[in-house]
């Protein structure tokens, strides 16, 4: 359960401790990193002034002042419903050929597409220019998609996209934007010595790249805090009882070195009340500014786009593209008839953008992300079957407003 709760905080990034071993390491003129003379690191690193100070009372740390959310039901803007597409093997990335057409599957990552986009792709890439042909076309416009498509280009290839929708106007462009790497990725059962080696192997990728559109204009990934709020001391919940199978966790055992070391706070050194937080830090993505950069580089490349609906496999044979990468999600459940796709509900509330609110909230099982965009409020339930096999995507209003409500009572007076 501890493992969910660190899924659902959206826990993310190398964190500060990396950065604080390579300073270390540094050093010029004879001083070290914290530009002391090694005479005086090797006497005990005090100098007389600092000698003096041994005895006095630490200063404490001071107290946490988050700025207040205007969590308020009359703000929000919209209400967007997304079905992430969960398959309890995990992702399809085998190849497939039909009729004249080699086609390379990447779909079914269920809440995890956009945090291992780049590392699946690159597998799906990588089985592509496998089969020798330079002019590849991308089935589908979202995070697969255009990940696929960019690498493609990367590796030497003519790229055209087929989809029925762009962006804006896709399920990726209505995910949280949060990286979370085994969100409902498979079950537990399916979670084999291969799987797990595959799955590390695409996160550690999509991380790795992830960091190089950090700082660009837009912010479209970028690091915040996040505050797991309990009205207790424990920051623990007692597990569910559910007879369901279990769902994978894997980001503590396989990429536990991206995951910075939480920080607790207790009541009374912050804003919120007589509640505990903890602190951690996590990736994110401004998706509205990220899809738009993705866009821009694929066209800028060369690529097109090509607006077209297919309803079955055989739809792709006129195309002149030899080899293909189907990258549907889950609308290769109607495409290809993949009854093995099971639908995931998610809904956001969005609310208009607050700039001075840069840290995310996680408290009575609903989720806060500050986008850029637009604050978004998510009911995500207790466990991770919450909005399973639910493929309605009518907006809630009663669950959005319970959402804001329950974020706002942390600002209550």
């Amino acid at each position: 359960m501890q493992t969910m709760l660190e899924r659902r905080r959206l826990l993310g990034g190398m964190g500060a401790a990396l950065l604080v071993g390579a300073l270390d390491g540094c050093a010029a003129g004879g001083r070290g990193a914290d530009g002391r003379p090694a005479e005086e690191r090797a006497a005990g690193g005090r100098t007389a002034d600092a000698r003096l100070a041994v005895g006095r009372p630490a200063t404490p740390a001071p107290r946490l002042e988050l700025a207040p959310i205007r969590a308020q039901t009359d703000r929000i803007t919209q209400l967007t419903v997304c079905t992430r597409p969960f398959r309890a093997q995990g992702p399809r990335l085998d190849v497939e050929v039909i009729g004249n057409k080699t086609i390379v599957h990447n779909y079914g990552h269920g809440g995890s597409g956009w945090s291992l986009s780049w590392g699946s792709s690159a597998i799906a890439v990588s089985k592509a220019m496998a089969t020798g042909e330079r002019n590849v076309g991308v089935i589908g416009c979202g995070a697969l998609g255009l990940t696929s498509a960019l690498l493609l280009q990367r590796a030497g290839a003519a790229v055209t996209i087929y989809a029925r929708e762009l962006p804006p106007n896709v399920r990726s462009s209505l995910a949280s934007g949060v990286w979370s790497p085994d969100s409902r990725i498979c079950l537990e059962q399916n979670a084999t010595p291969a799987f797990k080696q595959l799955w590390q192997g695409m996160a550690r990728q999509s991380f790795q790249t992830y960091q190089n559109y950090l700082g660009l204009p837009g912010t479209p990934v970028e690091f915040i805090d996040s505050y797991y709020v309990s009205d207790g001391p424990s920051q623990r919940r007692q597990p569910q009882s559910d007879s369901r199978p279990a769902f994978a966790e894997l980001r503590r055992e396989l990429i536990g070195d991206l995951i910075p070391e939480g920080v607790d706070i207790e009541p009374g050194s912050h804003n919120l009340g007589d509640r505990y937080l903890r602190r951690n830090s996590f990736m994110m993505f401004n998706l509205s500014a990220y899809m738009r950069m993705l866009v821009v580089d694929f066209t800028s490349n060369g690529g097109k786009f090509v607006i077209k609906e297919f309803h079955s496999p055989g739809d792709f044979a006129p195309l002149r593209e030899r080899t293909l990468i189907h990258a549907t999600g889950y609308g290769a459940r109607a495409l290809f008839r993949d009854e093995s796709l099971i639908p995931v509900r998610g809904q956001l509330a969005h609310l208009i953008p607050q700039p001075e609110v840069a840290y995310g909230l996680f408290y009575k099982d609903v989720s806060f992300v500050p986008r850029r965009d637009g604050l978004v409020f998510q009911v995500v339930g207790d466990n991770d079957y919450y909005g399973f096999n639910d493929e309605s995507t009518v907006p809630d209003t009663v669950e959005a407003a319970h959402a804001v409500e329950t974020i706002a009572a942390l600002f209550a007076t």
